[in-house]
């Protein structure tokens, strides 16, 4: 490619309390300054250290002016909400939920067969002009999300376009690239990306070299711009979350899990959550 990305950032997780107690490795939180833009979110979530006692998860929370894309590795997540919805998200299933105007939904972890139980978060910014949509689901099953498997090279694709493949999950306003990347040794991998959407890989088994530099699992990489991005595994293999999208270049406001544009909608939605009208039928 013309134009490949180099690094501009790279970011070592630290880990948080959210929720009843969970444990999560945080590489990316909403931020007024809306660096990664259009990414507010990214938490690499594990329920296996016994210390944590009882799984308990995320009881019943709101929602407004993102989407929340969880993806399973292991185990399972159980979820409902105030809409009726309800299912189970098992290993290698996805759930992009547009929580647009608002919802109210709880996430409850599962043991799987292992006895673990791992997964990702990922927040997505919803312009202005699309933050209070009517809420909508895009649930994929793991079946039916396509792989592309050649010369080393494994890619499930979730979103966006890898070697032809196109991902199940659509209509997205960020026009997302989300894919689970796995290079055995000594593999080549090129991806392109748009010129000027952002661009992060979420290392989390192995290492690879990224553009010039060697990147060990578990590190968040942010690439500058480019048209396309490189990765090179040698001695070693790889297996990383590749996620872009294009900007939104919008201000935000970020209060806990809502994200609006200015604090008078914050406040809006506060008012709203206290006098029981934040759900719309």
């Amino acid at each position: 490619m013309a134009n490949s990305r180099t690094i501009s950032q790279i970011i070592e997780p630290q880990y948080v309390i959210e929720g009843a107690d969970v444990l999560l490795r945080r590489s990316i939180a909403p931020k007024k300054s809306n660096e990664f833009d259009p990414f507010l979110l990214f938490d690499h979530f594990a329920f296996n250290d016994p210390i944590e006692g009882p799984i308990r998860g995320f009881p019943m929370h709101p929602h407004r002016g993102i989407e929340t894309v969880t993806y399973m590795l292991e185990g399972a997540t159980h979820h409902r909400d105030s809409l009726g919805n309800e299912g189970t998200i098992s290993a290698g299933d996805v759930q992009w939920m547009t929580s647009g105007r608002g919802i109210l939904h709880e996430e409850l972890p599962r043991r799987g067969e292992s006895g673990n139980i791992y997964g990702f978060q990922l927040w997505v910014n919803l312009p202005s002009k699309l933050k209070m949509t009517a809420p909508r689901y895009q649930e994929v099953n793991a079946a039916t999300i396509p792989t592309y498997e050649k010369d080393g090279i494994k890619i499930r694709v979730v979103a966006g376009q890898a070697n032809g493949v196109v991902g199940p999950v659509t209509e997205i306003a960020a026009s997302p690239l989300y894919l689970d990347v796995e290079l055995a040794s000594d593999t080549d991998f090129i991806q392109p990306i748009p010129s000027g959407h952002t661009a992060l890989a979420y290392v989390f088994e192995g290492e690879a070299v990224f553009a010039d530099k060697t990147i060990e699992a578990v590190h968040l990489v942010k690439f500058d711009d480019g048209d396309s991005i490189r990765v090179r595994s040698e001695n070693k293999s790889v297996r990383f979350m590749l996620m872009a999208g294009q900007p939104f270049k919008e201000p935000i406001a970020p209060y806990g899990p809502f994200v609006m544009n200015t604090m008078e909608e914050i406040q809006q939605t506060l008012v709203e959550l206290r006098n029981g009208t934040f759900i719309k039928s």
